[in-house]
């Protein structure tokens, strides 16, 4: 179970691609956006943003694609050893984000997420998991990811509910930052949780950083996005950091090497002599 812990939290935390729902034109818009404070806060003083409208509009505006591929070296820091990952990382816009994990040149996990939920195997300890997202909630220390967020973290846009009467958006010298009026309350199902949060983007609009830290406990997630490039009319990150804290402590970095627009064959079967891992 210690090997399948942090392979399923790579699948899972990987198995993501920003699609966002478009801008409303008006002063009280409700979208979706991400923590940003960055480590290295600019000294300068900040300055209130006039043109609102076209920040959201470039932050907000989902880019449009149909399939991307991905290929990404991931290193995984827990406090044991996991060597350095090759990743494949296939996501077909708003259905499904597939994952296959390699060791030098063996197969070590793989996994599909879709709106339904989220189904990842270990080929080492030969077990599977079959979920909803709560499981990879718990890992993420946070109660609101859903495939949608999924989609939206690994090509970098927000993935958290923001509105312009809760947030308040400057002007700095790295570009826009975006901080919480007050603690932002984010009730599912299962929990409500109080979160502080902050995005810092660049002049470009790309999304350098986020930070999500719960207000009544420890947990904290931090994602970081560096060396932004354009592919195919979308620009997209090559560094992503994600760092969490709290109970559960980990920081997850992926190096994506390559972007690939055609599509590919996603296949994904559990052998009957796997064993199922029951997610409490």
């Amino acid at each position: 179970m210690k090997n399948w812990i942090p392979l399923l939290l790579l699948l899972l935390i990987l198995l993501s691609c920003k699609t966002r729902n478009a801008a409303n034109k008006s002063n009280s818009i409700v979208q979706d956006s991400t923590v940003v404070e960055n480590n290295n806060n600019p000294k300068d003083t900040s300055e209130p943003v006039r043109d609102k409208l076209t920040f959201y509009e470039h932050v907000l505006i989902p880019p449009t694609f149909e399939q991307i591929k991905i290929n990404s070296k991931v290193n995984v820091e827990n406090g044991g050893f996991i060597p350095t990952l090759d990743a494949t990382i296939y996501i077909e816009n708003n259905k499904k984000v597939w994952m296959n994990l390699q060791a030098l040149v063996f197969n070590v996990a793989r996994g599909i997420a879709t709106p339904e939920g989220i189904k990842g195997q270990d080929k080492t300890s030969k077990t599977y998991i079959d979920s909803d997202f709560d499981y990879l909630n718990n890992l993420l220390n946070v109660n609101f990811i859903d495939y949608k967020a999924l989609e939206k973290i690994l090509m970098g846009r927000t993935f958290v509910k923001i509105s312009d009467s809760q947030f308040t958006l400057t002007k700095n010298a790295q570009g826009y930052k975006m901080v919480s009026n007050g603690t932002q309350k984010i009730e599912t199902d299962e929990k409500k949780r109080e979160y502080k949060i902050s995005l810092q983007y660049d002049e470009n609009y790309d999304l350098l950083y986020v930070n999500l830290k719960d207000v009544l406990s420890p947990d904290e997630l931090e994602i970081s996005y560096t060396n932004w490039d354009e592919y195919s009319g979308i620009r997209l990150p090559k560094n992503v950091k994600i760092i969490i804290k709290g109970s559960k402590s980990s920081q997850i970095l992926l190096e994506n090497t390559k972007f690939d627009f055609s599509r590919m064959e996603t296949p994904y079967s559990v052998p009957s002599s796997y064993k199922k891992i029951e997610i409490k």
